[in-house]
């Protein structure tokens, strides 16, 4: 499972020069963090009290603008909610204007920065959402 992960991870970011590894995702599951996965999309979170953190999210390029991070999204709040979680929270790239335009529609707000967060210098957006 955790390789097909890594496949999969490696499939949505082709262009990211750190890769997250099979033993990466092991290591996640192992620490608590859910995974949820079809062949072309992903997502892991970790859920701590009442508090829950999006820690990546994945879909494949070819179907992307289809709808399939939504549809990861909805699973993941229906999830937590189950757990009494309140408030989810996320980090995205600052030029990842899909991502951030997704996260916006769902109901997130920025709540700060990190300055030249990414291995590429860019910044991290920090954005939450009340449940």
């Amino acid at each position: 499972m955790f390789t097909k992960l890594a496949d999969l991870y490696s499939k949505c970011f082709p262009d990211r020069h750190t890769k997250w590894t099979a033993s990466d995702f092991a290591e996640l599951k192992k620490s608590g963090a859910e995974i949820i996965a079809s062949d072309n999309a992903f997502a892991v979170y970790r859920c701590v009290l009442d508090e829950c953190e999006l820690l990546l999210i994945g879909v494949v390029p070819e179907i992307r603008r289809t709808g399939t991070a939504t549809a990861l999204m909805t699973i993941i709040e229906k999830d937590i909610k189950k757990q009494h979680v309140n408030k989810i929270f996320l980090e995205v790239s600052s030029i990842n204007i899909p991502g951030i335009e997704l996260y916006k529609k769902m109901g997130y707000s920025v709540i700060g920065k990190r300055n030249k967060y990414y291995e590429d210098g860019t910044d991290a957006i920090l954005m939450e959402k009340t449940i």
